[in-house]
């Protein structure tokens, strides 16, 4: 391991799923099933079910590591193993600027999903941001075998994304502050974001 990604594990990565815990456990309704995809170790999904343990999170991924906080199970990539509405919200952090075609992971998200899908991504906005973007990736995934095609998109794209898709936007939220001082001042910007998309024809 290198030192960068020592520093990186130790300084940023725990405060990071802190920070983002936070911010999910909010959009998460009572009692709900949640399929975390793409979930890592799955440490995220762990704190966040101990802030709310109404909540049950399973997780699937293309890689599966040596230890892991919760159960993961290993898919393709493209199609979600599991059946129509067979989860209240399914989740992808900082997953979807790893695909070639997001749209294939997203619209099989609302096949899967009964009421909500929770993203937290990036957006390609500001100076040296595509450049900011790729070290970031790079820091964090390259160790564990994370394909990097590094597909980040401008907030306008995403906003277009989702517009084509039968999902209705309730919620974009920027200014995560995830990352100390001085490392917030070059890596959050604007760079990040959380988005809760919501089934049109869902009434809760």
């Amino acid at each position: 391991m290198t030192l960068t990604s020592r520093i990186h594990g130790k300084y940023v990565f725990n405060r990071r799923v802190r920070v983002l815990c936070r911010f999910v456990v909010e959009l998460i309704p009572q009692n709900a099933r949640v399929l975390d995809v793409g979930c890592g170790d799955g440490l995220l999904a762990k704190l966040i079910m101990q802030e709310r343990p109404d909540v049950e999170i399973q997780g699937i991924d293309v890689l599966l590591r040596n230890r892991s906080h919760i159960p993961v199970s290993l898919f393709d990539g493209g199609t979600i193993p599991h059946a129509d509405e067979s989860f209240d919200v399914v989740m992808f952090v900082d997953v979807l600027h790893h695909m070639p075609d997001p749209n294939i992971l997203v619209r099989e998200a609302a096949r899967v999903a009964r009421q909500s899908i929770i993203i937290k991504d990036h957006t390609r906005n500001g100076l040296f941001a595509d450049t900011t973007l790729r070290f970031m990736d790079w820091v964090g995934n390259a160790r564990h075998g994370v394909e990097l095609p590094y597909n980040f998109w401008p907030r306008k794209r995403w906003l277009e994304f989702f517009g084509q898709l039968n999902l209705e936007l309730q919620l974009w939220k920027k200014d995560l502050n995830i990352y100390p001082r001085p490392a917030s001042w070059l890596f959050d910007r604007s760079l990040h974001f959380i988005a809760q998309l919501k089934k049109k024809d869902c009434s809760t």
